[in-house]
């Protein structure tokens, strides 16, 4: 049985890397995201995590009426200005513009629920149910259509 400590830094080592390589795959998509060193790209992703940790949680409270009116979707203006705040802490690490905040937000996102479904080491899971099929089903009382539980 592993540690629970030990866990814990696995865990937050995949996530970093999974990070580091959305990022990656945003800085080679994306004309307007550069980064000059590895270290470079490797402090903007773990930056980028820490701040999805700590400033995020604030400033989804904070736009909570926005994010209600747009039905979530100012919630990828954010992730825009936490990528463009990291090109502006992490000196070798660049974001050009507002709308490659944005492009670069969208590709991170997608990629990083992807690689965190895919390993496990996200919340997002996928889960699928087979129902019986209808030979079985025709030995119940019922006719067989859909059951609403309430």
């Amino acid at each position: 049985m592993e540690p629970k400590s030990g866990g814990t830094i696995k865990r937050f080592l995949q996530g970093w890397a999974i990070t580091t390589f959305a990022v990656l795959v945003a800085d080679f998509l994306l004309p307007g995201i550069e980064h000059k060193t590895w270290q470079d790209l490797l402090l903007a992703s773990l930056i980028l995590g820490v701040l999805n940790a700590v400033v995020r949680p604030i400033l989804l409270l904070v736009a909570l009426p926005l994010l209600i009116l747009t039905l979530g979707l100012f919630m990828l203006v954010i992730n825009a200005l936490l990528l463009q705040l990291v090109g502006h802490i992490v000196h070798g690490f660049e974001v050009k513009s507002f709308g490659t905040a944005v492009l670069g937000a969208l590709i991170i996102s997608v990629i990083t629920l992807l690689l965190n479904t895919l390993t496990g080491t996200g919340k997002s899971r996928i889960h699928i149910h087979r129902g019986k099929n209808p030979d079985e089903r025709r030995g119940n009382d019922d006719d067989g259509g859909p059951v609403i539980d309430v």
